[in-house]
């Protein structure tokens, strides 16, 4: 950050094609990562009555995808770094693609809800992969700073396109499609990887010593951790069931912290969480998305339910969230070397809780371009800013051998803060009101806009310079 100007232009991949050309690669892994966690949920009407799921099978087809994503995070960015990244983008895009195939040929509900499962598998390869691929490929400050502005960018884009896509396939050609969408990404992706990144040498030495005990750990408690948040909204917080799921992960994630304090290689090195940014960028991120993400479940309902909006009317609804996030993506990146990243999560914790609580304002008989447009846009270039700082703080100080596992880490706080707000949120909507549509929004609404602002407050928010 530090470096003179003309050092970093001298340095700098991204004044070649090839290095525009990785970024345009990974682009597309993210683009997918994050369209396939909105796609579906508009075709869910359809795939319900094509394949005769039950209301309460039904949420398995998110469920499914959610769970093993969420668990496989910390393995996948691990084995990114030991086995090598492309490897394991090679192999994840592989999963995905065939699970992805598949699901849309699917016939039966068990065989979809199977191929959901799946495709988090290969989901769970693919990110930890493609984002420290990312910052290991651009490594000085400029470079990077602009690489992850375009990664958070297309985040946004990809969130926005997963429900306007969602509902142009589904009312089009069909609900299968939602699913064969990913089979040409995923080809494209994986011509780019064989075609411009290095096969890197496999860690033997750490793979002969591989820390089995603690990857299965890690993986059973992130399973049952991720299972539970998902369930408690439909068997209650105080369930037995419920409390035990909460109970039985953290034993498994205390037995994997003792387990990798003592292990010579261990799976998950606790010391990358002494690294100035990460464990505040980590905890910042579930914080932000549990505030962020239940927006579009609750938005949603409230304009197909009470505007009566087609799936494609509400997916267009959306497409002003692009525009805020590619405007603060690439704002803040060209920030972050003058004034720092936690500078730039605060003000977009700020604006971004503001937009919240103007669409906890919205009322029942509301209008789209007076009640929900501005909140919208308000909301799209504060999270802009916060996930772009986030993002640059997380992997600033990390080593690049252990880059997967920083990205791994980032992403597993994204997963959990997903099931977590929501469950949360869901329950609040339930038991403050007996009508969503009078009272339910308003609560849950303003409920996320506290979350948001808790990352201004956060006492450990102490991010990268």
């Amino acid at each position: 950050m530090n470096d003179p100007a003309p050092a970093t232009v001298a340095t700098s991949t991204l004044s070649s094609r090839r290095g525009v050309a990785i970024l345009l690669l990974l682009s597309i892994v993210q683009f997918m990562d994050i369209l396939d966690a909105s796609i579906l949920n508009i075709a869910l009407p359809s795939i319900k009555s094509d394949l005769g799921f039950s209301q309460q099978s039904l949420q398995w087809v998110i469920n499914g995808y959610i769970l093993t994503y969420g668990g496989f995070l910390l393995l996948g960015g691990r084995m990114a770094d030991l086995l090598g990244r492309r490897s394991v983008l090679v192999s994840g895009l592989i999963v995905f693609a065939g699970s992805s195939l598949l699901g849309g040929l699917a016939h039966t509900s068990s065989l979809l809800v199977g191929a959901r499962f799946a495709q988090g598998v290969g989901a769970a390869m693919m990110s930890p992969a493609s984002l420290s691929t990312l910052t290991s490929t651009f490594r000085s400050t400029r470079d990077r700073n602009t690489a992850l502005g375009v990664w958070a960018a297309v985040s946004g884009i990809g969130g926005a396109a997963g429900v306007l896509f969602g509902g142009l396939l589904t009312e089009g050609p069909g609900w299968c499609w939602v699913l064969f969408i990913n089979v040409p990404f995923s080809v494209l992706a994986l011509l780019g990887a064989f075609a411009l990144l290095s096969r890197e040498r496999v860690r033997a030495g750490r793979l002969a010593n591989f820390d089995a005990l603690g990857a299965l750990l890690v993986t059973g408690g992130m399973l049952l951790l991720v299972y539970t948040l998902v369930k408690a909204p439909d068997v209650g917080w105080g369930a037995e069931r419920t409390v035990g799921g909460l109970a039985g992960a953290a034993v498994l994630l205390a037995g994997f912290a003792f387990n990798e304090l003592r292990v010579r290689n261990p799976l998950v090195p606790l010391s990358i969480l002494k690294v100035k940014g990460v464990a505040a960028a980590d905890a910042t991120q579930l914080v932000a998305i549990a505030g962020f993400l239940p927006m579009f479940f609750f938005l949603t309902l409230y304009m197909q339910t009470v505007l009566g909006y087609s799936p494609i009317q509400t997916g267009l609804a959306y497409l002003p969230l692009t525009g805020g996030f590619i405007i603060a993506a690439s704002i803040s990146s060209q920030l972050f070397a003058r004034i720092g990243t936690k500078p730039v999560v605060v003000l977009g914790t700020l604006i971004a809780a503001g937009g919240l609580y103007w669409l906890s304002r919205i009322p029942v008989g509301g209008a789209y371009l007076s009640d929900i447009l501005p909140g919208l846009l308000v909301v799209s270039l504060g999270m802009g800013g916060v996930f772009t700082g986030l993002t640059t703080a997380a992997n600033a100080g990390v080593d690049e051998d252990k880059a997967g596992l920083a990205a791994g880490l980032l992403n597993t706080g994204q997963q959990l803060g997903a099931a977590l707000g929501l469950a949360i949120l869901s329950a609040l909507a339930t038991a403050e009101t007996k009508s969503m549509l009078h009272g339910g929004h308003d609560t849950v609404a303003q409920a996320a806009a506290a979350a948001a602002a808790v990352v201004e407050e956060e006492p450990a928010l102490d991010l990268a310079a």
